[in-house]
């Protein structure tokens, strides 16, 4: 191949092929080419910057959506156009003003919302767990804030034309279904109660309908049964629960107690033997559900700290702190304080012959004056005062003189029994739910039988 560079014929015929006219006016042509590229992006360039970019957002950044109005529009749907929806769930440690500032709302909106009337009262009293749903317009006011409790339950607050809140609260009933379980005891109420599938709550509900004539703290033995009729709830086919029990026996040391619940035509539920007789009696047989006794009731007992015969006149039920403590009847709190023996104590007044005292509590939960019902939480278990570890001391006085707590309340009258004028309503509602408890399990006596043995000490 020939070298251009050293061929003067080639060089010169290339010359003459391409004058310096036509040089210029490619040159121009490439530069308006080029031009018009910059000012005019492709189509396609500017297609795929339009496209939508998602960012993925921070685990705990509030969901937000844009309401979306229906095809056909309404009134609330018009409404509803261009409203922010904005979901929080309450954390440990958030306050109303907490969830407010993450939606992106003045406190000034808070506060209007809270002074809208006592129902709004309730969102200061928020729980973990519970979700919060504002629905705010373009110009960052609430409209709408619904509180959603639970799955069955929500609250709503809607602000109207006059620029007020309005309270609403929406419920949905539960599918109910009625279970049965039944069990031996071999361990304990709770451990074996839970194989047999209760729930602590059912557990603890059936303990409560049989605490006049159970000590579940001491009276338990191994071979003891129990057979329960409850209803189960489902919402949208799942299972959300469950309802309260409604009959139920529990065969203690040999001897069973039968329980059914009844609805009274006042509306009031309580539960009675299937003979009509109710289960509660003026006082429970025990403050606490769990725990054992420590100590005895003793007039000569000799102190642990103090080491001197000083009288023992209540029973201590050593349980762990923060486990709480019942009043055992209803009453009235004539003291409420703190001592440097008794620690953190609660005295109840029960009519003019009775009062108990409940002493070395962690915490108290009523004031003096208060009225209490039976059963009501007082306080927790704790060891303050002259206390060795976390127990309660119960004392239990007639007439001002210190009785056995653990006997006493064995000689006291049970509450009345269905009135005769109501025993035909009585029978209609409850022997369906004995006929259950006979279908599935163990027979319901008609009546308990302890009634012979009412003042017999319990089994130490």
């Amino acid at each position: 191949m020939q070298d251009h560079r050293k061929n003067p014929r080639l060089l010169g015929s290339m010359g003459k092929h391409f004058p310096r006219t036509h040089a210029l006016a490619a040159g121009a042509a490439s530069f308006a080419l080029a031009l018009t590229l910059f000012i005019s992006p492709p189509e396609v360039e500017a297609k795929r910057t339009a496209l939508p970019v998602s960012l993925s957002a921070p685990e705990e950044a509030p969901v937000i959506a844009e309401a979306v109005a229906e095809p056909e529009v309404n009134a609330s749907a018009s409404v509803m156009e261009g409203l922010r929806v904005v979901q929080e769930t309450v954390r440990n440690g958030d306050t109303l003003s907490d969830l407010f500032q993450r939606a992106g709302i003045s406190s000034a909106e808070m506060y209007q919302l809270l002074a809208s009337g006592k129902e709004a009262k309730q969102l200061a009293k928020l729980v973990p767990g519970e979700e919060l749903t504002f629905q705010i317009n373009g110009e960052g006011s609430l409209q709408t804030l619904e509180l959603h409790r639970d799955r069955l339950s929500k609250v709503e607050f809607s602000r109207d034309s006059s620029d007020e809140y309005k309270y609403a609260l929406h419920q949905r009933q539960p599918d109910s279904y009625t279970a049965f379980r039944q069990a031996e005891i071999q361990s304990s109420l709770f451990v074996d109660g839970s194989k047999a599938g209760l729930s602590n709550n059912l557990i603890m509900e059936m303990a409560d309908i049989f605490g006049s004539d159970i000590d579940f703290a001491l009276d338990i033995r191994k071979g003891d049964s129990f057979s329960v009729v409850f209803n189960e709830e489902f919402l949208d086919g799942e299972k959300i629960g469950n309802g309260a029990i409604q009959a139920v026996t529990f065969t203690n040391q040999g001897k069973t107690f039968s329980a059914v619940r009844y609805t009274d035509s006042n509306g009031d539920t309580n539960y009675f033997t299937p003979d009509g007789k109710s289960m509660r009696k003026a006082f429970i047989r025990t403050p606490v559900d769990i725990g054992r006794i420590s100590s005895h009731f003793n007039p000569r007992r000799l102190h642990p700290i103090f080491k001197t015969r000083r009288p023992h006149n209540g029973t201590d039920y050593a349980a762990p702190r923060g486990t709480p403590v019942y009043s055992a009847g209803d009453g009235r709190v004539i003291k409420a304080g703190y001592s440097k023996a008794n620690g953190n104590y609660v005295f109840v007044q029960h009519g003019e012959r009775y009062i108990t005292r409940y002493l070395h509590l962690n915490k108290r939960s009523v004031k003096r004056g208060q009225r209490v019902k039976q059963r009501q939480v007082i306080g927790t278990v704790g060891s303050t005062g002259y206390a060795t570890g976390p127990h309660l001391h119960y004392e239990f006085l007639v007439d001002g003189h210190h009785r056995n707590p653990a006997t006493i309340v064995r000689q006291l009258p049970k509450a009345k029994a269905i009135p005769s004028a109501e025993m035909a309503r009585f029978q209609a509602q409850t022997q369906p739910l004995i006929a259950q408890l006979e279908r599935f399990g163990q027979p319901a006596l008609a009546q308990n039988q302890d009634e012979s043995d009412e003042t017999k000490d319990s089994v130490n």
